[in-house]
């Protein structure tokens, strides 16, 4: 089959590859849709990694997708061959004392599609993957909106682990998918008011369209004091969604005492750090977000239902073959791009 090998930095190759097989009876062979080009896969074309995450030539990336089932392992019940799905990147192991407790997403044995040392990605035509990662899509939902539902779980899963929206005072800072994957459900959930910050005038525009009350774009506004003067209580919980040392300190600025700061963001670099004594004097709780846990299924639902639309998000469209040009769009934010997608098999 095809697939697109990373082979160095910021270097790609379009490659025969044997065709992945069934190895247990719960496993799913699936033919690749729809592939949403994620910031992770972004960093690991420009820099070859995340933190202890280290690329070794050539691998695959990519993970947000959604495709048809061309064939089942003898014991799969949930799917079937002609089904399409949308597709839970990682595969836990299901005994160990996280996947006991239910934390799937911090399994000590697991394994994440495009992901060095996990995985291969699915940059490619084919993926097996197991029975417990599929989730099957009406017909009525296409197979980009059925790939997005990856992002969108994981913001989901940020308004579920940070406080009841219902009347919230919210902060996004950074507006690219993942901050625009918050912004929906939250909402939808009744937050009063959002606050969005992003460096792109063009994503902040499309965080106003879907229901920010109010965007900044810090290399123009003090966006800081912007929003103390809007909201003198300040803000109940913000969520840092670009990884940059700049937005922690202005999160920590807007938060109210006894806020909640949320980090989704990946950073670029190992450390980062916080102003103590502002942490302490407001009593801020901080709560890292890893990935998302068990709601794919909801989120597939909200979309299906249309009680979210996240149509807007997807500006750009590439054929397998393209993928470095995506790669190379998204990671210089050129275009006005908020989502690329790869678009493999209608």
């Amino acid at each position: 089959m095809k697939a697109v090998m990373l082979t160095g930095i910021r270097k790609v190759a379009v490659r025969e590859v044997p065709e992945p097989v069934i190895q247990t009876a719960r496993d799913v062979l699936i033919q690749v849709g729809s592939v949403g080009v994620c910031g992770s896969d972004v960093h690991y074309y420009a820099t070859g990694r995340i933190g202890s995450q280290i690329v070794k030539y050539p691998f695959r990336v990519g993970h947000e997708f959604s495709g048809r089932v061309l064939k089942v392992g003898r014991s799969v019940t949930r799917v079937r061959p002609g089904d399409r799905v949308t597709v839970d990147p990682a595969m836990f192991c299901g005994h160990c004392d996280q996947c006991r407790i239910g934390r799937f997403h911090t399994c000590r044995k697991l394994k994440f599609l495009g992901c060095p040392g996990q995985a291969e990605g699915c940059f490619c035509e084919r993926v097996v993957m197991p029975e417990a990662s599929c989730f099957k899509v009406k017909r009525t939902t296409t197979l980009e909106l059925a790939a997005l539902v990856e992002p969108l779980s994981i913001g989901y899963y940020a308004v579920q682990q940070s406080l009841p929206m219902k009347g919230a005072r919210v902060g996004i800072l950074g507006c690219g998918p993942i901050g625009l994957s918050v912004l929906l459900p939250a909402k939808l959930q009744g937050a009063r008011r959002i606050y969005v910050t992003d460096k792109i005038d063009s994503r902040l525009a499309a965080a106003r369209k879907a229901g920010a009350c109010w965007g900044g774009n810090p290399g123009k506004t003090d966006v800081v004091t912007a929003v103390q003067k809007a909201e003198p209580l300040l803000l109940d919980v913000v969520f840092e969604c670009c990884g940059e040392q700049a937005a922690l300190d202005q999160a920590v600025e807007m938060l109210k005492p006894g806020g909640k700061l949320m980090l989704i963001g990946i950073p670029t670099v190992d450390r980062i750090s916080f102003s103590i004594d502002k942490l302490r004097r407001k009593e801020i709780c901080i709560q890292n977000v890893r990935r998302q846990n068990e709601c794919v299924e909801a989120t597939l639902e909200l979309v299906e239902h249309h009680r979210i639309r996240p149509d807007f998000m997807i500006t750009h469209r590439f054929s397998l073959d393209e993928t470095q040009e995506a790669l190379d769009l998204v990671e210089h934010y050129r275009d006005g791009v908020v989502k690329a997608m790869i678009n493999v098999e209608p």
